[in-house]
């Protein structure tokens, strides 16, 4: 047992710390929503400063991540961690956290079926699958959502399971929508599965569990907003009850995410012929409720591919059991090594193939990082405001701005200023004009350069 124990922690730990390292330093973003939906409203909620997008505005979010994260922030800040990449490090701590319990849920799901060691085969080829080294660490609804959504239908996968068990499993699929009302979608697929299956008992507890987060989540959108509910009933008005997302963000075919199953480890096919012969290696929790997300999903007019990534998810978890049980059946015939490569080999390929998974403007934001430590003011060229880190990123209340040309006014004038000593360029985007003006070049990341006077 002592010996089970050691290699499980033997593996996690490494392998939950690859997505959290990646995070912080890396650096980038997979998507705006990285930095203006959590972190940036967590700078402001702590420091008083911060964009606010317009999401929260008009209140179509809820606090609970920002102001968890707003409290880190302020500890952080007590103990005197100003750098921006140490306090993105200190917001990592909870998500690796959490990364670690939803690899735990895998294995467990897996060791319900398969023993010890091949149990800890398929939680590697989940947590070595390219969109989960990806997102696994990243400040995203998707991120967290998925992560609780997990370890939630692990514990209702098994049919043995407590009242109280479930109940929690309830109450995390309650955090699960928290983190991402898009999941909402995963709850009730998951529900009513449960209600197929005459699963009374633990559709009631995990009611249960789900309806003291709902109440939770009630109360802090009214202290919020001064409305129960607020932020769910707007967000339900703009993405499901009018056409309000698609107007503003663009709207797409039923097939859109069709291309995207190239997405899809390779192991995931025959694992699903193995697992249909032998069903009870298969989870079919996880599998119901990764393909009504991705009917909701397809169906809905506005897409963006991370919408994605918890089906693929939830797929993966839920037939790498069937997997291992086949590499095991065959392995009594070939060499059971080299199955077992292949396996893992097309799960870590999907992180290093370019794919719309991929980090954006790595070098722009270390370098921004860097820049700030000794910024009195900071512009970018060229970028817009919402591809810039924003300003959680540079760590502290100054003036800063992204332009597109030299020739805009605001280039001009932060030239002319003294206050403004620090620029970051990518591609070459006005180097000669900052070369006439003083600066000097004094780093450079890939096609970005940073320059100071």
């Amino acid at each position: 047992m002592k010996s089970e124990r050691a290699s499980l922690w033997g593996l996690f730990l490494p392998l939950s710390l690859i997505p959290a390292l990646l995070a912080v330093f890396q650096l980038g973003r997979l998507h705006p929503d990285e930095v203006y939906q959590h972190l940036e409203p967590a700078n402001f909620k702590a420091f008083g400063y911060g964009i606010m997008a317009w999401e929260w505005q008009q209140g179509l979010r809820n606090w609970a991540v920002p102001g968890f994260f707003a409290y880190l922030l302020k500890a952080a800040d007590a103990v005197g961690i100003h750098d921006a990449q140490a306090r993105r490090a200190v917001l990592e701590v909870p998500q690796w956290a959490l990364h670690v319990a939803m690899l735990l849920a895998v294995y467990r799901l897996c060791r319900r079926r398969l023993e010890h060691l091949p149990s800890l085969a398929g939680t590697a080829l989940v947590g070595l699958y390219g969109p989960v080294l990806g997102f696994g660490g990243r400040t995203l609804g998707e991120s967290l959502s998925t992560a609780f959504m997990v370890i939630a239908l692990e514990r209702l996968d098994d049919k043995d399971a407590k009242g109280t068990v479930a109940m929690l499993a309830g109450a995390l699929l309650g955090l699960a929508v928290v983190t991402r009302y898009g999941s909402a979608v995963v709850v009730l697929a998951a529900m009513a599965s449960l209600l197929v299956m005459r699963r009374f008992k633990h559709f009631g507890w995990a009611a249960l569990g789900g309806g003291v987060v709902a109440l939770a989540l009630g109360a802090l959108d009214k202290a919020s907003w001064g409305t129960w509910f607020h932020s769910l009933i707007e967000y339900s008005k703009f993405n499901v009850f009018s056409q309000q997302a698609a107007q503003r963000f663009g709207a797409n075919p039923w097939y859109f995410y069709l291309p995207f199953l190239g997405m899809v480890p390779l192991w995931v096919w025959p694992a699903l012929k193995h697992g249909w012969k032998q069903r009870s290696q298969l989870s079919l929790l996880f599998l119901v409720s990764a393909v009504v997300y991705a009917l909701a999903i397809s169906f809905t007019s506005h897409k963006e591919a991370r919408f994605l990534y918890p089906a693929l998810v939830l797929l993966a978890v839920g037939v790498v059991p069937a997997l291992i049980d086949g590499l095991q059946r065959l392995g009594q015939k070939w060499r059971p090594i080299w199955l077992y490569a292949v396996a893992l080999a097309a799960s870590v390929a999907l992180f290093f193939i370019p794919t719309p998974f991929g980090v954006e403007r790595p070098e722009m934001y270390r370098l921004v990082v860097k820049g700030g430590r000794e910024a009195t003011g900071l512009f970018i060229i060229p970028e817009g405001i919402w591809g810039a880190p924003g300003f959680f990123y540079l760590g502290k209340n100054i003036p800063w701005f992204t332009c597109d040309f030299p020739a805009d006014p605001r280039f001009q004038q932060a030239v002319r200023s003294p206050v403004f000593n620090r620029v970051v360029s990518v591609d070459g985007h006005g180097e000669k004009e900052l070369l006439a003006a003083g600066f000097k070049e004094l780093a450079q990341d890939g096609n970005t350069k940073l320059f100071g006077r």
